[in-house]
């Protein structure tokens, strides 16, 4: 909890995490501002701003003496509106591998902000938020018959895990490349669905789940396995928005 020497609670910047709140609470993240207000011993009021003016008010009742929230990354799935599962991220710059070899890489992936009621180790959503909705868009993935809408994002390409400037954007997520053909091959995107990637916060940063991309062959046809790598790290997993879609692996056909 964050109190000032008063014993009062200030307003917070820059940190996800949980918030046991007596009275009220202030939150102020990247375009967006959120106020939770006692009324009465068992009512909160929630109120939540965001860069272009729009707001969000909620009534909450509770049942014990102060209210927990927690308020953690979560995966960029619910805005401008929830479409589907996958995120397209288009690399600045094209990944080149020569036949049989594996390259490691880091990008930046889209993240959205969720808050949620605390109940011991349970947790209820009740809010999220976009803290870029200026870049909110969707790409098609494949044909206008066959394909499917995906949450689209540029992303720069890094050989190392240094980005600044990620709070409540981005979360850095690990790629590993491995050409299996007997052909050199050139990536410039990677499509893979999200509700497989865990999300994990300390601060206000963030890292999201790795991926690792197999390019082999299948028939007559180059084709890119995606499949989620759990990470192995100490920061705090974010709970999650939406279900899981249980290990489902990613095809793409190459160029």
């Amino acid at each position: 909890m964050n109190k000032n020497s008063n014993g009062q609670e200030k307003n917070v910047s820059s940190s996800y995490g949980v918030y046991e709140i007596n009275d009220s609470l202030d939150l102020h993240l990247l375009n967006a501002a959120i106020a939770i207000k006692r009324i009465d011993r068992h009512t909160f009021s929630y109120f939540r701003e965001d860069i272009q003016g729009n707001t969000t008010e909620k009534i909450i009742p509770i049942d014990t003496d102060n209210l927990g929230v927690e308020v953690a990354p979560i995966r960029p799935l619910n805005y401008p509106a929830r479409r589907g599962n996958h995120v397209f991220l288009q690399f600045d710059k094209e990944v080149y591998l020569r036949d049989k070899s594996i390259i490691n890489i880091f990008v930046e992936c889209p993240i959205e902000i969720g808050v949620f009621l605390v109940h011991g180790s349970n947790r209820d959503s009740l809010d999220c938020i976009t803290c870029d909705p200026a870049n909110s868009r969707f790409a098609l993935h494949g044909s206008t018959d066959t394909g499917f809408l995906c949450k689209y994002a540029d992303t720069v390409v890094r050989t190392s895990e240094s980005f600044d400037n990620t709070a409540y954007l981005k979360a850095v997520m690990r790629i590993t490349m491995e050409n299996q053909l007997n052909s050199d091959q050139v990536v410039s995107k990677v499509v893979f669905p999200v509700t497989d990637n865990s999300i994990y916060y300390k601060n206000s940063e963030s890292v999201i789940d790795s991926i690792k991309v197999i390019m082999r062959k299948r028939g007559l046809v180059n084709i890119a396995d995606v499949k989620v790598e759990p990470l192995d790290t100490a920061w705090t997993r974010s709970p999650t928005w939406e279900k899981n879609t249980s290990n489902t692996l990613m095809e793409m056909e190459l160029d």
